[in-house]
């Protein structure tokens, strides 16, 4: 459980860390600024950049746990994918890229994974539910010492 843990927060944190580090360069929205009703369909802050590192690195910290590349990618595209619909969501809702929404942000980029991943590390139903709750707790915590650091623009 601890292992997917980790995955998933380096899932989901890799793409802020990698987009504090490179600012706007390489910076192209997933949606390619399509939209539906008048509202963008994922928002201009969910990109390519971050999907590729989310990837990278989440690939890279599985090969080191020795728990294989093709988990890491697995666990990555799941909390992306979790990422992309929480923001399809927010976007239909009306609310700007980048705005918060607790539990909204945090429970589909980990409970996408945790579910993807249950059988591989032998999660039921409970081990899932406390995967996500530690995952929402973590995130909140470590997004606000982000923030204080520097390297998020928003305390969430």
């Amino acid at each position: 459980m601890f292992e997917l843990l980790i995955l998933i927060l380096v899932a989901n944190g890799s793409p802020v860390i990698v987009s504090y580090c490179l600012s706007n360069r390489f910076s192209f929205p997933v949606d390619m600024g399509a939209s539906l009703n008048n509202r963008r369909l994922l928002g201009k802050s969910k990109t390519w950049r971050g999907i590729v590192s989310s990837v990278f690195f989440t690939v890279t910290v599985a090969i080191i746990l020795d728990l294989g590349a093709m988990n890491g990618l697995l666990i990555s595209v799941a909390a992306m994918s979790g990422d992309l619909v929480s923001s399809f969501i927010k976007r239909r809702l009306s609310m700007p890229s980048s705005s918060m929404a607790p539990l909204l942000d945090q429970v589909p980029e980990s409970l996408f994974p945790s579910l993807l991943m249950a059988e591989i590390f032998s999660l039921n139903s409970f081990d899932i539910v406390i995967v996500v709750a530690c995952f929402v707790v973590l995130e909140l915590i470590l997004s606000k010492l982000l923030y204080k650091v520097g390297v998020r623009r928003r305390p969430y």
